[in-house]
């Protein structure tokens, strides 16, 4: 389409300078009669070239049906220009994919962009549960998006390892080990008892030491063995942490005193009461906040704007928050400490709120009490159903999970429906090769079907999903495309043959629909490797 602007810019036809000539934005139209591309470039490009938006598509549209591959453009509305391709240059892309493979769908939307995303970041007092699955799935399909699309990401744990609770957790755990009585506020749960158990196994002088001794030496113990744990079961999400940040280390290293000195020296902390302020109404938040108490203590805010600031030293431009729905309080605190930081608000930091999840027909679990375990989710249900489902909804609306939907094995189970598509091209696949149909000689005319085309259309605007998913931070983009892509491969597959029937010889249309039937296998199985979700070869 560049290519055609700039021919016609060089002739004359248009008055425009070569420089202002930008890369077009051409996008599969919604209606597949409408044509292979459209583009408004025409309503972009007329005013500033003189002419009105109609008049230039209609110039564009003659060169364009010159062009080699194009079958004709025309011209719609009040300046859109609809392409259709011939079926040789249509069908090319099926060999292009499969030449591509796991590469296909990545894009440069996102170049440049360093950033550091912060999701899940649950206590380490206890085990995952259904409120940190939400976002360990969407967070991790979105760390998978923004790589896609040419961005530098690192994903980060905080580990809330500083605090009274983290002594309340050791104490829980010494009077489990010793037959003490749990703290008032204390941790519960057969979990404790199991930490306090293999805890004592490998500190049996546990019970002989000074409380103050004792207490942290249960508290370390647990502590580390609880965090394997929540490695442990991160891993069986399919999901994985460049960096687990220790709060504790903000406070050891002298980073929260350092960040309270370094924003006193940009004019945004004063003294008022004993304490020391942070004076974040000035960035639009509702009041100011505390970030040493009178008694000298810092408060988690402190630790809140220390954090921002490693972030900030270590390099990452971008930062991402991923936060549950009960933390809407925190947009506008942390936007403060940014624009406090010197960093641009809109531009330096992002805050993503997720709803809450359910899951009907659950069972708390027996080891933690009152909570789904995100392991026991993994067991009942398994990881492919719980990551997609999760993965084709908006993050911002709520969520009610139906346990036995996700373990059936029908069409009607969205993820079932996707993975059996991909399971199929895998099989006639190795059908067409048992009948001597082979990818030698592909030939993209012969793919001349409607079908084919429809299909073909829809693998075409794999890379736009992926970009745009990306840009909004919308992973459920890709899995609604997963849904439309399986639709159109099943229409495909009921009128299109890659096998001829009983004694008919192999024809090129046989060898090159099984081109495109591994197209769709490569592009089911990118897009379900962007959610983290497996893709089986038979089902």
């Amino acid at each position: 389409m560049r290519a055609v602007l700039l021919d016609a810019v060089a002739a004359g036809d248009v008055s425009l300078a070569a420089e202002d000539v930008p890369e077009p934005q051409v996008e599969r139209p919604r209606q597949r009669d409408h044509g292979d591309w459209a583009t408004n470039v025409a309503m972009q490009l007329a005013k500033k070239a003189g002419t009105n938006p109609r008049a230039l598509a209609e110039l564009l549209a003659g060169r364009l049906t010159a062009a080699d591959g194009v079958a004709a453009a025309e011209v719609a509305g009040p300046g859109f220009l609809n392409i259709r391709l011939e079926a040789g240059a249509a069908g090319a892309l099926a060999r292009t994919i499969v030449e591509t493979g796991p590469e296909y769908g990545r894009n440069d939307a996102l170049a440049g962009h360093v950033i550091n995303m912060e999701y899940v970041s649950a206590n380490p007092t206890g085990p995952l549960h259904i409120g940190h699955t939400r976002w360990a799935a969407l967070g991790d399909a979105l760390v998978r998006l923004l790589r896609a699309s040419g961005a530098e990401v690192t994903p980060e744990y905080y580990i809330n390892d500083a605090g009274a609770q983290m002594d309340k957790f050791g104490a829980s755990i010494l009077a489990r080990a010793t037959g003490g009585e749990v703290p008032e506020g204390g941790y519960v749960g057969e979990y404790v008892n199991d930490l306090a158990a293999r805890v004592l196994a490998e500190h049996p002088e546990l019970p002989d030491l000074p409380t103050q001794e004792a207490v942290a030496v249960a508290r370390e113990a647990g502590y580390r063995l609880q965090m394997a744990e929540i490695e442990e079961t991160l891993a069986a999400f399919n999901v994985h942490f460049d960096v687990y940040f220790s709060e504790r280390e903000l406070h050891d290293g002298g980073a929260v005193r350092a960040a309270v000195d370094r924003l006193r020296e940009q004019g945004h902390v004063f003294d008022d009461g004993g304490a020391v302020w942070l004076r974040t109404t000035d960035f639009g938040d509702d009041k100011d906040r505390v970030m040493v108490r009178a008694d000298g203590t810092p408060t988690y805010f402190a630790a809140d704007a220390a954090y921002y600031l490693s972030k900030k030293d270590r390099g990452f431009p971008g930062k991402i928050y991923l936060l549950g729905a009960d933390h809407h309080g925190y947009v506008n605190r942390l936007k403060a400490i940014a624009a406090c930081a010197g960093d641009d608000p809109e531009r330096n930091i992002e805050i993503l709120i997720g709803q809450l999840v359910s899951v009907a027909g659950a069972r708390m679990s027996k080891r933690a009490g009152n909570i789904i375990e995100l392991r026991d989710l993994i067991e009942w249900i398994g990881t492919d159903p719980v990551r997609y489902t999760l993965a084709r909804f908006p993050a911002d609306s709520p969520l009610t999970l139906d346990g036995e939907k996700l373990r059936e094995q029908n069409l009607d189970n969205p993820v079932y429906y996707v993975q059996y598509a991909h399971a199929r091209t895998r099989q006639v696949a190795r059908n067409a090769e048992a009948h001597g149909v082979t990818r030698d000689g592909f030939d993209p005319a012969a793919l001349d079907h409607p079908a084919d085309a429809d299909l073909l259309g829809t693998l075409g605007s794999f890379p736009e999903v992926v970009a745009r998913a990306a840009r909004l931070r919308e992973p459920h983009r890709v899995a609604r495309y997963l849904e439309e892509l399986a639709a159109s491969y099943h229409t495909w597959y009921g009128q299109c043959r890659v096998t001829p029937r009983g004694e008919d010889p192999v024809e090129p249309s046989h060898h090159a629909r099984l081109v495109l039937n591994d197209a769709v296998t490569q592009v089911i199985a990118n897009g379900l490797g962007l959610l983290g979700v497996s893709a089986p070869e038979r089902m």
